[in-house]
């Protein structure tokens, strides 16, 4: 069992610190907190089990299909189109 700070396992896993402090508070991510240098120090504690399901909630945020910019081109140019027809409707009163 290895403890990691906050900070230190947002960077391990790539995620923000808000994050990390959401999953500790609602009890996804256990912890233990230790008074060092009159500071009160979270530290997370990682299991291998626990690892494995982290992994997979962050890998389904990163596994969508592959970007293309030229689709994304290609839907926005549709879109801008359907907006000139609207604008044009609109002023014409129709």
């Amino acid at each position: 069992m290895e403890k990691l700070t906050i900070k230190a396992y947002a960077v391990r896993h790539k995620l923000s610190i808000f994050n990390v402090v959401k999953m500790t508070q609602s009890g996804q991510l256990p912890t233990e907190t230790v008074v060092e240098d009159e500071k009160e120090t979270v530290y997370v504690l990682v299991h291998e089990d626990l690892e494995h399901e982290v992994k997979k909630s962050t890998m389904k945020a990163g596994s969508k299909a592959p970007y293309s910019l030229r689709k994304e081109n290609e839907q926005l140019k549709k879109e801008i189109e359907t907006l000139k027809e609207e604008i044009a409707r609109l002023k014409n009163g129709v």
